[in-house]
């Protein structure tokens, strides 16, 4: 039988469960909820099911005020800033998908103007010559001087 990956935002922690993979007292976990940090699935019953992504905010949240010092104030503007800045990257990938095949499009069309002129170009001659047609020159005995600098 295959085993199924789980979910990583599926509600399947119980409050204590979460308290206790994430390190901290339930009611801290209530505190943080109220607060709008974390927001836990909720059961038929309206028993709070926290995620594996819920449990690693706590930790996260954890760390920022444990290790780092910052209050919750502070916590919720660094959430708010992470949230702007995954924003801005997935904008960031949908323009430069967007200017790669813009790219492109200028490419065919610039080959295709190219072609269209190809036909149309006439070579630049100096005033008093005349073009020939290479095949008119071909057995004509025709000579082309080459003049060389003195000392080559």
């Amino acid at each position: 039988m295959a085993r199924r990956e789980m979910d990583p935002r599926r509600g399947v922690y119980m409050i204590s469960v979460a308290a206790e993979l994430a390190g901290m007292h339930p009611q801290t976990l209530r505190i943080y909820e109220s607060r709008g940090l974390i927001q836990p699935k909720r059961s038929p019953k309206n028993t709070r099911l926290y995620s594996q992504e819920d449990v690693d905010r706590l930790r996260r949240i954890q760390e920022l005020t444990s290790e780092l010092g910052m209050n919750l104030a502070g916590v919720e503007k660094v959430f708010e800033l992470e949230q702007e800045l995954e924003r801005m990257r997935r904008r960031m990938r949908a323009l430069e998908r967007q200017a790669e095949k813009l790219e492109v499009e200028m490419a065919e069309e610039l080959d295709r103007v190219r072609r269209s002129f190809k036909f149309e170009l006439v070579p630049y001659q100096e005033p008093g010559t005349a073009l020939v047609p290479a095949r008119a020159l071909r057995g004509a005995g025709v000579r082309i001087p080459i003049t060389r600098r003195p000392g080559t």
